[in-house]
């Protein structure tokens, strides 16, 4: 994992274990898994989109804050784009950090800002063809 870089692809999230630095000791990874339901209805997956020139300067404008107020530490996200599938990953996040309370914390933290902020967008495909805006 590189000190901190993000993705936004169309490309499938790879399960890549941990490779640890000197001076950590935790990695926590969260792993975002489209839902077969949406509001109650089945779905088939999620159709995600973004304004990339926008969600890029954000995600990067996120990971520098990150870095500043919460102390050096290593962060990879990747946000898939595209149609994603049902019971398939549409997002990973992982930070490695020296101390475990402080990588989950961060964690926390860097899916939070993610979901409030970055112009990210989903639009369910539900199971009967319809679509929700």
């Amino acid at each position: 994992m590189p000190p901190a870089s993000f993705i936004l692809s169309n490309d499938p999230i790879p399960n890549t274990p941990a490779e640890f630095q000197p001076g950590e000791g935790a990695e926590t990874q969260f792993l975002g898994v489209v839902r077969g339901m949406e509001d109650g209805r089945a779905i088939t997956g999620i159709d995600y989109s973004a304004y990339l020139p926008m969600a890029e300067k954000m995600l990067q404008e996120l990971i520098d804050r990150g870095q500043s107020e919460h102390g050096p530490h290593r962060v990879f996200i990747q946000h898939r784009l595209g149609f994603v599938a049902a019971e398939q990953p549409s997002i990973v996040i992982r930070v490695a950090t020296k101390h475990s309370a402080e990588s989950f914390d961060l964690c926390r933290w860097y899916l939070k800002e993610i979901k409030t902020s970055v112009p990210i967008w989903k639009k369910p495909v539900f199971a009967d063809e319809s679509q929700i805006g």
